[in-house]
């Protein structure tokens, strides 16, 4: 088996430093986490991976042709370790390689280099990179499901047996390429993607010029973890609340697209850092270049605002360009100073503003009812206290959650008429003044609801996937969020089951499914999900197989999921999904390739053929859900619903 695998470097946005200042709270609990803002870079390292007898580092990459020779090593600790400890080109990777085979018992790999952007000893962590190359080449071969969590950290304890002392943010670059908040608590480490509402057009550069950055890690750990001193009083202010302040502001000028409050938060975090963090090492914070360069009238003219990068120094800075174009100029103007410019340009994360909902079955466990009403509009006493068919309860909490559009996937023109009666028709004069005054306002909001509804067609049944498909239209190559008609949601918090669902797809932007655990006996009733933890949080499951209604004995050998406590837990779909066009693409080619018979088309299916090439999540969301399809599970919600906290 041979895999293609591609690993990004690191820009640090924000935050600085915070990353080692953070960690000496285990020894003073007055210093603040740490936090900083982080990216991958479009620059990174891409290789070809395959399994081998020995632990062997080929490359084809013509970037490095020239200071290239390839490194082979038995799959023996204490070989790996005395390179590792050498010094050498090969330090870092022999680092990794030691630690996997110490705690996971793992064979050998080959990994062939194939193309090599990023470029070294440039504050974008190329040490950090490569160990993550390892470390995801191990997991990937061996199958030991690591999180993207678990492979930064062990890339972090492999390059630790090298003479490298790196921060804890480095290899960040797990992530990819998107902005990630991390915290540093102690050892504690967090990590959460954050949303992108503008493309944000960066620059960083080289600035190539000089700077030691042992010395300067060196001064500044002089302040911790206990202050002797106003300046080190300063840096502790720095690094902790002040870093606060300025990287949750970050977080909310990037999420609300407000690019120039973000450039000037970048002068001022600069600004602070100059004035509380280089005092403690003025012979290489000084910064002469980094600082003519931030205050080039040329380059102000292009930029919201820039800062220095990593530890600081001469070493490297970054810029926010105004748009595209100011982007190439400032590369092309760096460039002519002598610099080495790069581009990152983050776009936008597709967020969610339409929804599906099938409600085109027959609801037959629920007969004789439904022979004259459809299971959609079931009355169910709703927390607000007031009466309400299904649909509505789930109509208003989509557009509570900013959902634009609704498609409603019906089965024919009497359902039609149903939806018709109930959200575009007005109430007579009469039956209007007999309902209380404070509820005539709802009466206004049920027919706003309605102008958000669209309708489609299922004229054969022939699956849930077939009735999903017929909103391929609707969808237009965005992404969706599929309800179930016959089920509700209640959540825990005050975020809608909805809104955190859509939250959840803003940090993946990959296909999705929300996710309960059940209990093992009920497996053969469900879609059952496995895979591995995103982190420790155990919120985001990668998914690695998706069965529809296995037996208890299968899911017992190959679908539990193993928690952070030990335990083996089942996971089944909590009834919403966010389908991609891929998703779409995959139901066409299963509608086409059964074309001339009545097979059902089945929308786990697509979604675990998509999950092959698109990767899949599952989120564990806070709340419960209400299938109302079910006699037993319409009664429990009738019975408990309204009444939950």
């Amino acid at each position: 088996m041979k895999n293609e695998i591609f690993v990004p470097g690191r820009l640090c946005l924000f935050g600085e430093h915070s990353d080692w200042a953070g960690k000496y709270r285990t020894m003073n609990a007055d210093i603040e986490p740490g936090a900083a803002i982080v990216t991958g870079t479009e620059q990174g390292i891409t290789a070809v991976i395959e399994k081998s007898d020995k632990f062997e580092l080929c490359s084809t990459a013509p970037e490095i042709s020239d200071i290239w020779a390839d490194f082979s090593c038995p799959m023996n600790a204490e070989m790996l370790k005395k390179v590792a400890h050498s010094g050498s080109f090969f330090s870092y990777c022999a680092g990794v390689a030691s630690y996997m085979l110490e705690w996971y018992n793992v064979g050998g790999v080959k990994i062939t280099l194939t193309s090599m952007t990023l470029p070294m000893k440039s504050g974008l962590s190329s040490s950090a990179a490569i160990c993550v190359l390892v470390t995801r080449a191990f997991n990937q071969l061996y199958g030991l499901n690591l999180s993207t969590l678990g492979e930064m950290n062990i890339a972090y304890w492999g390059e630790l047996r090298t003479e490298s002392r790196c921060g804890r943010l480095d290899q960040a670059c797990a992530f990819g390429v998107r902005p990630v908040l991390m915290n540093f608590d102690g050892e504690e480490i967090t990590v959460d993607r954050l949303s992108v509402k503008k493309t944000l057009y960066w620059v960083f550069a080289d600035l190539c010029a000089e700077k030691d950055t042992i010395q300067i890690l060196k001064d500044l750990n002089k302040g911790f973890p206990f202050a002797d001193n106003e300046k080190e009083r300063m840096i502790q202010e720095a690094l902790g609340k002040d870093n606060k302040e300025i990287t949750s502001k970050a977080i909310e000028y990037i999420r609300e697209g407000k690019l120039e409050e973000l450039g000037e938060l970048m002068t001022y975090a600069q600004r602070v850092f100059d004035e509380k963090v280089a005092p403690m090492c003025p012979s290489q914070l000084t910064s002469p270049v980094l600082h003519k360069t931030l205050e080039d009238p040329n380059i102000k003219a292009l930029t919201y605002g820039g800062k220095g990068v990593g530890s600081q120094g001469d070493g490297s800075i970054q810029f926010l360009a105004k748009d595209a174009e100011c982007q190439e100029k400032l590369i092309e103007y760096l460039t002519s100073l002598g610099m080495r410019p790069f581009k990152l340009t983050i776009a936008p994360r597709y967020t969610i503003r339409k929804a599906v909902i099938p409600v085109a079955g027959f609801g037959t466990r629920l007969y004789p009812t439904t022979r004259f009403l459809k299971k959609d509009f079931f009355p169910i006493v709703d927390k607000d206290g007031m009466v309400k068919p299904v649909i509505l309860i789930l109509l208003e909490e989509l557009v509570d959650s900013g959902i634009e559009e609704v498609c409603i996937v019906i089965g024919s023109e009497e359902e039609r008429r149903q939806y018709r009666e109930f959200f575009e028709t007005p109430l007579s004069d009469e039956h209007f003044g007999k309902i209380k005054p404070e509820l005539r306002a709802y009466e206004e909001k049920i027919r706003r609801i309605g102008e958000h509804l669209r309708f489609v067609y299922q004229e054969e049944k022939r699956g849930f996937g077939h009735a999903v498909y017929q909103s391929v239209e609707f969808a237009a190559g965005e992404p969706v969020l599929l309800l179930l008609g016959d089920t509700i949601y209640r959540s825990n918090s005050n975020k809608s089951c909805t809104q955190q669902f859509i939250e959840a797809f803003e940090k993946f932007n990959c296909p999705m499914v929300s996710i309960h655990p059940i209990p093992l006996k009920d497996v053969s009733h469900y879609g059952i999900l496995s895979g591995h933890w995103d982190t420790n949080r155990e919120k985001y499951l990668h998914v690695e197989k998706f069965v529809e209604k296995p037996t208890i004995a299968y899911a017992e050998e190959n679908l539990g999921v193993r928690t952070k406590d030990g335990d083996i837990k089942y996971f089944s779909v909590f009834g919403q999904y966010i389908l991609t066009p891929e998703v779409y693409g995959q139901l066409k080619k299963d509608i086409e390739a059964s074309a001339g018979s009545m097979k059902e088309i089945e929308l786990t299916s697509a979604i675990d053929a998509v999950r092959k090439t698109s990767g899949l999540v599952g989120a564990v969301l806070d709340g419960k859900m209400y299938d109302m399809g079910k006699p037993d599970a319409f009664q429990e919600c009738v019975a408990e619903y309204s009444r939950l906290k």
